[in-house]
């Protein structure tokens, strides 16, 4: 379910967007030091960036905001980030401030430049994308086709993937981000059930997967226990997903009260509103897992969430 030609926008390049637009030119990547345990270590990031709108103002507003985004990732250097809510002009400013990183996305609108992005980064010098096994679909009975909604959202929502080739390694892996509806919970379930035949349909099975996102959902929902392999009531069946991920957040922090990710702009982690996740292929070994929530001022009405993991050489074995 690919949308070729203009999945990969040359953003540093366009002119007219935001001031602290830069032009870029792709660069060679540098060598790597390779492992000589094979192990594949990945730090990752999914970050709701709080789309630009025209009534944030003051601290809230795009042009104040960007510096402090772009001076966290860059103290949390990620490997991977998934971003939610970007507009074009937004993710221009982000990849022209991050010469370390390359742009994967489009606008969930057109399948082009219009509407949010769920796109996603990756260090240059690190991983190298596979071009023919990477794309965008639509959460929605057409999923091949841009814009289009059909389980009763009313906005279009995406979820894009990338396969990326490991240079210290050798080793490929699947990183998904995906951005899901606030209000209808029958599209929640109907997105995780079409992330789930997407993840189990990629071209190389024995490798691992990361999905990331903004999923509108706590652990709870059912959507989410689908997507983490527990049975639930989905859509109206019981069902259960045998090659269900692994929720890199819970390993290390199940007991934790106060694991807010959605804050409305007041900065706090109490309660249990983490709508933002990260999970992962069974099999990795979570070294970490956090809410980064000590920024002020507020960067996003969301915390970013990270986690680090790691798979030993071997492969992944699908249930079929």
């Amino acid at each position: 379910m690919n949308v070729s030609g203009w999945q990969v926008l040359l953003l540093g390049a366009v002119i007219g967007l935001s001031g602290c637009q830069r032009s870029r030119e792709t660069r060679p990547a540098k060598a790597v030091p390779l492992r000589s345990d094979g192990v594949l270590d990945l730090r990752l990031m999914s970050f709701n960036v709080r789309y630009e709108n025209v009534e944030d103002r003051g601290q809230r507003a795009w042009c104040e905001r960007v510096s402090g985004i772009v001076r966290m990732i860059r103290q949390q250097r990620p490997d991977c980030i998934g971003v939610q809510e970007a507009l074009h002009g937004q993710a221009a400013d982000l990849w022209s401030s991050l010469p370390d990183y390359e742009f994967f996305g489009v606008g969930r609108n057109d399948g082009r430049r219009d509407g949010e992005y769920s796109g996603i980064f990756f260090q240059h010098d690190r991983f190298q994308r596979d071009q023919e096994d990477s794309g965008t679909f639509w959460l929605s009975d057409h999923p091949t086709v841009p814009g289009s909604k059909t389980w009763g959202n009313e906005i279009p929502r995406v979820a894009a993937w990338v396969r990326l080739i490991d240079r210290s390694t050798g080793r490929g892996f699947y990183l998904f981000n995906t951005h899901w509806d606030h209000r209808n919970q029958e599209s929640r379930e109907r997105a995780a059930k079409l992330i789930a035949m997407q993840i189990d349909r990629r071209r190389h099975l024995d490798e691992p997967v990361a999905l990331v996102g903004d999923f509108n959902s706590v652990e709870s929902n059912p959507a989410m226990k689908y997507l983490t392999g527990r049975v639930t009531s989905l859509v109206g069946a019981q069902e259960v997903w045998k090659n269900g991920l692994v929720d890199a957040y819970k390993i290390h922090h199940a007991g934790e009260k106060n694991r807010r990710t959605l804050h409305f702009w007041k900065g706090n982690r109490d309660g249990t509103v983490k709508v933002d996740h990260i999970l992962v292929s069974h099999g990795a070994t979570v070294e970490s897992a956090e809410i980064l929530s000590e920024n002020k001022p507020m960067v996003s009405d969301h915390f970013p969430v990270t986690a680090r993991v790691l798979f030993a050489q071997g492969r992944v074995r699908p249930v079929n």
